[in-house]
């Protein structure tokens, strides 16, 4: 008889912002706390799978919070934007004003865990990328849950990547993914292959949200500790799968086979709640014999400090840095 597994106990205690990371990195995680310490997102619990009025307040109230914070951003940005439906996929197509390269093309996929993210977020991230990689950018605002379950997500992406490889050899195409946008852009490439579609130059994961099932040692040590996400979301991931396995691939791309995948680019941070997906992502890329870069920040959060710190200026050189060295 096997004994018994034994637990640690962690006592409760104060984490402070560590002094390794920068001033403005620091002052943005004091931000995220209340007077008593508690992250000032975990006051409001996920409505249960089955409530689609609770998910349909929380989205337009989520969804009025994205468009008020990415106000200020917009009148910050250069690129052009225009708007096109193919199939049931909207996608908002950002041109820089002098493109570096009109051969080369950025396909962003919007993080949101999975329910909320789009509308006017997911138009200022395309306009956003345009600018950062100075190449056409396609922002997918795919459809989400409560209305439109698993696999409507994945359908539009795969919509819009059959539209950008009409317009872009897949050698000139770089596909980015940021937490539930990570999800999408690995699983869209597992049914990009069996499909029979070739693959892009490069894949770029950030915190992506690539195991639904939430298997990972950081979904504990990590929780209330990424002030961004401070609460696993098992509730939005069974609301997405609508019933479907969460360990399917298409819906947990970590458990593919994830052989002949572009060279990849990950990034998450040491207080992040998605760590372990990341580093697990990160090992089951390097397995496959796919050339993959792991870019793990001192203290950042889910989504990184969002307030233009050092931190977040390093990352952004370092994602143009890979986006251009996969064009040549």
């Amino acid at each position: 008889m096997s004994e018994p597994e034994r637990c640690a106990k962690i006592p409760e205690r104060t984490i402070a912002a560590p002094q390794s990371i920068s001033a403005e990195a620091r002052a943005a995680l004091s931000r995220l706390v209340d007077e008593s310490g508690q992250p000032l997102n975990a006051r409001h619990e996920m409505p249960s799978p089955d409530d689609f009025a609770g998910w349909m307040a929380m989205k337009a109230a989520a969804e009025a919070h994205y468009a008020e914070a990415v106000k200020g951003l917009a009148g910050n940005l250069h690129s052009a934007l225009e708007t096109v439906a193919v199939e049931q996929a909207t996608i908002h197509i950002a041109t820089p004003q002098a493109p570096i390269d009109e051969s080369a093309a950025v396909i962003d996929l919007h993080g949101g865990a999975l329910v909320v993210g789009g509308g006017e977020a997911c138009r200022v991230g395309a306009r956003r990328a345009a600018d950062l990689h100075g190449v056409r950018c396609y922002g997918v605002d795919y459809r989400m849950p409560p209305e439109h379950p698993y696999p409507a997500a994945l359908d539009d992406c795969m919509a819009s990547y059959r539209f950008v490889l009409d317009r872009h050899a897949s050698e000139r195409v770089v596909i980015c993914g940021r937490s539930a946008g990570g999800n999408l852009a690995a699983a869209m490439l597992l049914r990009a292959k069996d499909e029979g579609l070739p693959m892009p130059a490069g894949l770029v994961l950030l915190s992506p949200e690539v195991d639904l099932t939430e298997a990972g040692d950081s979904f504990q040590t990590n929780q209330m500790v990424d002030l961004v996400l401070p609460r696993p979301l098992m509730s939005n991931n069974l609301l997405y799968a609508g019933g479907a396995n969460l360990a399917d691939p298409y819906l947990s791309p970590l458990f593919g086979d994830l052989r002949g995948f572009p060279p990849a680019f990950l990034q998450t941070g040491t207080r992040d709640l998605f760590l372990s997906n990341t580093v697990r992502m990160h090992r089951a890329l390097h397995k496959a014999g796919v050339a993959t870069e792991l870019h793990v920040f001192e203290a950042m959060p889910h989504g990184g400090f969002m307030g233009g710190t050092p931190e977040d200026q390093e990352l952004e050189a370092e994602i143009r840095r890979f986006v251009r060295a996969r064009w040549g």
